[in-house]
């Protein structure tokens, strides 16, 4: 049964999108046989952690600085279209190179999913709060 706050689970949603995507990375993960020759994502996860960890770093970089330019484009008064969509390309790039870096340690991204529902109705300074207190007690 469907919540109304839920939208439906169609083929082109987000999480039908991002799974598809994950199981084509994990086919190349080197364990299921993928070709560096013949793949990116191969080659990327081959090279080992320092590799993709790397490009996420740079894509969440190259993320603020997309941002930075819609927020300069409106505050010009210019039509910021060209740099939203220069940001969400910027995104995609994360959160590709993101399922690389889930699919080597052995992740998917309904585990991701699931860590946001649990979080979900907590507000964020409560949660960062508990989690500060969960670590000074871990010390």
């Amino acid at each position: 049964m469907r919540m109304d706050n839920e939208l439906p689970d169609k083929a082109g949603s987000t999480a039908h999108v991002l799974d598809r995507l994950a199981t084509t990375i994990e086919s190349r993960l080197p364990k299921n046989g993928g070709d560096p020759d013949a793949s990116y994502v191969a080659r990327l996860l081959q090279r080992g952690p320092d590799a993709f960890l790397k490009k996420i770093g740079e894509e969440a970089t190259e993320v603020v600085m997309a941002a930075k330019d819609v927020d300069a484009a409106t505050a010009s008064g210019a039509t910021p279209d060209g740099s939203r969509l220069k940001l969400v390309g910027e995104v995609a790039d994360l959160w590709f190179h993101c399922l690389v870096a889930l699919a080597h340690y052995g992740l998917k991204p309904s585990d991701v999913a699931d860590e946001l529902a649990r979080r979900e109705g907590t507000s964020g300074i409560e949660e960062k709060a508990l989690r500060k207190a969960i670590l000074r007690e871990g010390a």
